[in-house]
């Protein structure tokens, strides 16, 4: 069955990719983006190269902005197949020691990270009870398991780390409100992946693998988990 899919914050990255992924297994994808001649330019590069992926203008941290792209895709397909969940922003270029980390540093992380995505999974949520198999995923990081954390000397990134493990924390909850409606709701970590968002550090996966890695959680069918933190490997993972 072919599905109706939003994937936040896909203009770049690996968003942009998992977009791909999915519109070439012939489903009809949102690609969405703050920046709308960005989202537009995203569209067109994806055209250009023989996919075809529709474009809905969507700033997960603008109430007004979700809920406008909440009405062009109800009036458009009537339901919400799959939500992933992925626009976020890390601002690693900025002091995140826990010790003298600014709060305003913190509050710039929650917004897109934590709050964004919760008003975004709320407002869409007639969308997504509308359809027969609903899936939302969260795309997560391993910085946001306090478990591995604890064990952990390295990478204790405060603002970054605290808001992901903030939206891990909401998405059991999810997971666990919506289990008895049939709707599948996990968190996963494509892993370490070179990207914008820590800068294209060196020695990551490629966009297009730590999209590969999100693809299967996407497209869950109805007797999938529900309520996991998956890691690259597909294991689940500490929360």
């Amino acid at each position: 069955m072919s599905k109706v899919i939003l994937v936040t914050g896909s203009n770049s990255g690996i968003g942009f990719e998992l977009v791909r992924l999915l519109a070439q297994k012939g489903h009809t994808v949102y690609l969405a983006s703050r920046n709308e001649a960005a989202g537009q330019k995203a569209q067109a590069e994806l055209k250009s190269d023989g996919v075809d992926v529709k474009f809905v203008q969507l700033d997960i941290t603008d109430i007004a902005s979700i809920e406008a792209a909440k009405k062009t895709i109800e009036e458009a397909e009537g339901r919400l197949d799959v939500l992933v969940n992925n626009a976020g922003a890390a601002f690693m270029e900025q002091d995140q020691n826990a010790t003298t980390v600014s709060l305003s540093v913190i509050r710039q992380a929650f917004e897109p990270n934590f709050f964004g995505l919760v008003q975004t999974t709320t407002t869409f949520l007639p969308l997504i009870r509308a359809s027969p198999q609903a899936v939302i995923v969260t795309v997560s990081t391993d910085m946001a398991s306090n478990t591995i954390q604890s064990k952990s000397s390295y990478l204790h990134v405060v603002a970054y780390n605290t808001s992901k493990a903030a939206a891990n924390s909401y998405t059991i909850a999810l997971a666990h409100e919506l289990r008895k409606e049939g709707i599948k709701v996990n968190a996963v970590t494509p892993g370490f992946t070179s990207s914008k968002l820590n800068g294209f550090r060196e020695g990551g996966k490629t966009l297009r693998d730590g999209a590969e890695i999100l693809l299967p959680w996407a497209l869950l069918d109805k007797d999938g988990p529900t309520g996991l933190f998956i890691n690259e490997k597909g294991e689940e993972m500490p929360w």
